[in-house]
């Protein structure tokens, strides 16, 4: 287990895999920035803050506001990071086909999961160190070669994050962009059927992206660090 110290941003972190991710970061000795997008629900980070010698910053952020990302940016102002961590994404059609779905729902999520992620990054790129690692938390949904239908908004949201991470790094030649799956993990959008604990998943993650986290060029891999077709 890789467990060199540094400094992480963390988009999307207040449950979950992004909490997680927290925990596995504050307990490897890193500096943690969680973004949430509703402070009132930050009462885990406020304590977890506490109890790391305020190691962890918490900012606000709602990933699909006009601008929020460029205000964050202006927030933290003199800091750098070796790791911008894309974590925020949801699942809120579920099982629906496509045509079933309300526009506005369909909107949201494609919004959340494929647009906000470089938009985001993008934003917030004068604040990764020289030599950082980006990630965008995808999945194994989003890989056609994977695909078996299902949850049919949400795997095809995830496939244009893919495709949007490809145009991401090539604007970008010079950086580390990893997509990364997480695994399939007992969360609100796992369930409880899912044969990963988030702190496995997480851990893993942490692991890859510190043997991976070297400079230029994109990988789609999963929190072991196997590569995924695309």
């Amino acid at each position: 287990m890789e467990r060199t110290s540094g400094n992480i941003l963390l988009i999307g972190a207040s449950r979950g895999l992004g909490l997680g991710l927290v925990r596995e970061y504050l307990n490897r000795g890193w500096r943690v920035t969680a973004t949430v997008r509703d402070q009132g629900r930050a009462g885990e980070l406020t304590a977890l803050a506490a109890a790391h010698h305020n190691r962890l910053r918490i900012e606000r952020l709602d990933v699909i506001e006009p601008g929020g990302a460029h205000k964050l940016n202006e927030t933290l102002a003199g800091t750098s990071f070796n790791v911008i961590f894309v974590v925020a994404g949801q699942a809120s059609s579920g099982q629906l086909p496509i045509h079933e779905t309300a526009p506005d729902a369909a909107a949201r999520e494609f919004m959340t999961n494929s647009y906000a992620p470089p938009v985001v990054a993008e934003a917030l790129l004068p604040r990764l160190a020289s030599g950082g690692t980006v990630v965008f938390m995808t999945s194994i949904l989003g890989s056609l070669s994977n695909s078996q239908g299902g949850m049919e908004l949400y795997n095809a949201s995830k496939a244009a994050l893919n495709m949007l991470g490809i145009a991401f790094s090539k604007r970008h030649p010079d950086l580390k962009l990893i997509l990364m799956h997480p695994g399939w993990v007992r969360t609100d959008m796992g369930g409880a059927a899912a044969p990963l604990s988030v702190e496995v998943s997480a851990t893993g993650m942490a692991d890859v992206i510190a043997k991976h986290g070297t400079p230029k060029g994109l990988e789609y891999i999963d929190y072991a660090g196997k590569p995924i077709t695309w």
